[in-house]
C-alpha cells in the first residue's frame, strides 16, 4: 500500500490499520536480530531496552521501552521482511501502563 499501512480485517467487524515502520536492528553473535531504533514517518525512536521477545508461527514480536519513554510492540515478519508497530504506549497514565514496564 502506498500509505506505508497493513489494512486488516478482524471478524468481519472492522478494518484494522497497523502502522507500518522501518527498523534497523543488531545481528548478535547468534545472528539473532533485534530491534535498535525504528522510523514512524520521519521520526527517529531509539529501543533503550528490549523488555521481552517471543515468536508465534509467522511473526517474531519485541516488546522495546524506547528513548522517548514508550513501550512499543514490534512485529517483524520474516516472509516478508516488513515490520508493523502493533502497539505504542506513552505510560503517562498510570492505570493504563503495561505490565512489566
Amino acid at each position: 500500500m502506498s500509505d506505508n499501512r497493513e489494512r486488516h480485517t478482524g471478524a468481519g467487524e472492522h478494518e484494522e490499520e497497523i502502522p507500518a515502520i522501518r527498523v534497523e536492528c543488531y545481528a548478535g553473535y547468534r545472528a539473532e536480530e533485534s530491534p535498535r531504533r525504528f522510523f514512524i514517518g520521519k521520526r527517529e525512536v531509539g529501543v533503550v531496552e528490549i523488555i521481552d521477545r517471543w515468536l508465534d508461527p509467522a511473526h517474531s514480536y519485541y516488546k522495546v521501552r524506547a528513548d522517548d519513554g514508550g513501550i512499543y510492540i514490534l512485529r517483524f515478519e520474516p516472509a516478508s521482511g516488513s515490520w508493523n508497530m502493533i502497539l505504542f504506549n506513552s505510560g503517562t497514565l498510570e492505570e493504563m501502563r503495561l505490565s512489566s514496564t
